[in-house]
């Protein structure tokens, strides 16, 4: 799939929100997901706010499927999910989305998954 700033169409490209919407929709969850949001800034409680009442905020035991919230940079913001041996991701220097394998490279703000048996 490709890359595409603020994309929510699989066929056309995603951006990282828009992967992570694909990746719970398909899962059955439905994300309220914003658009118009700048690449840099941004505020992982902004982000939480949407996650959290939708997900179960988990520490501990990863699980693949997790959606994980990274700093790659600073002022950034990044969503992956979690495949059990790496993130998969929108990679913009590929221009695509893409698995980086072995634990996530960026410190981590947080973990959500699907409420187990709810």
């Amino acid at each position: 799939m490709p890359y595409r700033r603020h994309g929510r169409d699989p066929a056309t490209g995603l951006d990282c929100v828009g992967l992570a919407a694909a990746a719970l929709a398909a899962g059955g969850v439905r994300l309220a997901v914003p658009r118009g949001y700048a690449l840099r800034g941004g505020e992982p409680a902004a982000v939480a706010a949407v996650l959290d009442p939708v997900l179960e905020r988990v520490a501990g035991e990863w699980a693949t499927g997790d959606a994980v919230l990274a700093r790659p940079g600073a002022g950034q913001l990044h969503l992956g999910i979690w495949t059990g041996t790496g993130l998969v991701h929108t990679d913009l220097g590929l221009g695509r989305v893409a698995e980086r394998p072995g634990p996530v490279p960026w410190p981590v703000l947080g973990r959500w998954r699907v409420e187990q048996g709810g």
